[in-house]
């Protein structure tokens, strides 16, 4: 017998009233984004955007093209093992890094060095983990940015629990996880979520939507009537942004941190951008999208549309065009001299910094590898071909 024939007639009035459980616990009407994404550049509300933060947006967009642009050469030279450019999505790295006080925390994916650099990490630091020579590269502690996240939205649960943790102590700190569109469909995007819109802890997650998880569109991800509108599900304002128009992304994110601070709670704000280079060097971006569609986002360009408006206001002098390029190759020449420089290795380092307390295994391990390459050493040594006995007059290979 089913429950419907346990309950008697189709008369009969047989279902009792639910508990209050199934009620909405929020009103889900002010968490909806806006149904296009929200814009400043070319509307009349850009008029009341300051001009001294489109001249600081402007000159970080630069830098980060030219940034962009000399990391790529990097791996070409291969002085870099891969680099994912930002290429196109300068604005939402900006943004993102320039809304946030000095105790706050970034939490970057592994394509947001852009991100770490704005925030005042060492360009050579940034880069250290996709060269391939130390784990992280940098102190997260001195900027407040965690370690570049390679594995997609991981770094999401990280940050919900370390904004919980400042609740908690009563800390005034303010958490920024960035996260591809692609990173939307892991199941550590939506526990994060979830935590955080719960325990109302102080974070913004901002996802970059660039259109594709390497080479697969978004339409096959998500059939979401945008990302934004995910945040509904689990209780917090989910906020749409044009994401190469800076100064709205500036607005919006600032507004979702200030919310944070003060108690609101979490928001997921999307960015609508576009990344014009390929997934990373490895990738062979025209097997999935025509030259057609990436000049027509060429077209949308964060540098482009802030320049319009610094124009239209005046602002855009020669002069002030060439500092700012200057500052821009200045910075690249420095990267990429110091990047061409021989990083001095030393194998034993793959033990450090694995465990606070290293375990018998890596113990084990590390005697191994030190016994190797003594025996190697001595061995080099008594048959005069170490670095000291070079009998050929010709540098080792």
């Amino acid at each position: 017998m089913t429950v419907l024939e346990q309950r008697g007639s189709r008369n009969e009035n047989y279902w009792p009233a639910p508990p209050p459980a199934w009620r909405p616990r929020v009103d889900p009407e002010p968490l909806l984004p806006d149904a296009e994404p929200y814009r400043l550049l070319g509307t009349d509300a850009v008029s009341r955007v300051d001009s001294g933060l489109l001249t600081e947006l402007y000159g970080h967009l630069v830098r980060g093209r030219r940034y962009n642009a000399q990391a790529t050469a990097l791996t070409r030279q291969g002085r870099l093992a891969v680099y994912p450019s930002s290429t196109g999505q300068e604005a939402c790295q900006v943004a993102a890094a320039l809304v946030l006080e000095e105790q706050d925390w970034l939490f970057p994916s592994y394509r947001d060095t852009l991100a770490a650099v704005a925030r005042g990490l060492d360009p050579v630091q940034a880069l250290t983990l996709l060269r391939g020579d130390w784990h992280t590269g940098y102190d997260p502690r001195e900027h407040r940015i965690a370690p570049l996240c390679t594995p997609l939205a991981t770094q999401l649960p990280h940050a919900v629990g370390l904004a919980r943790a400042a609740r908690l102590k009563g800390d005034d700190v303010v958490a920024m996880a960035l996260v591809g569109d692609g990173g939307t469909s892991e199941g550590d995007f939506h526990e994060a979520l979830n935590f955080a819109a719960v325990w109302q802890a102080p974070v913004v997650f901002l996802v970059q939507n660039n259109g594709f998880a390497i080479s697969v569109p978004l339409a096959k991800q998500s059939a979401a009537p945008s990302l934004a509108h995910k945040a509904v599900g689990y209780g917090m304002p989910g906020r749409l942004v044009d994401g190469n128009d800076a100064p709205a992304l500036h607005e919006v994110l600032t507004e979702a941190v200030e919310r944070a601070r003060r108690g609101g709670g979490p928001t997921l704000v999307e960015a609508i951008t576009y990344r014009v280079e390929a997934h990373t060097n490895a990738d062979d971006a025209t097997r999935y999208r025509t030259d057609d569609e990436v000049e027509q986002w060429r077209g949308h360009d964060p540098i482009a549309l802030v320049e319009r408006e610094l124009s239209e206001r005046g602002l855009l002098s020669d002069a002030f065009a060439q500092q700012v390029r200057d500052g821009a190759e200045e910075l690249a020449a420095g990267l990429r001299d110091r990047m061409n420089q021989d990083p001095v290795l030393d194998p034993m380092d793959l033990f450090a910094h694995v465990y606070a307390e290293p375990t018998a295994q890596l113990r084990e391990q590390e005697a191994q590898l030190r016994a190797e390459l003594a025996a190697e050493a001595e061995g080099e040594a008594g048959s005069g071909r170490g670095p000291a006995h070079e009998t050929t007059g010709k540098e080792r290979p």
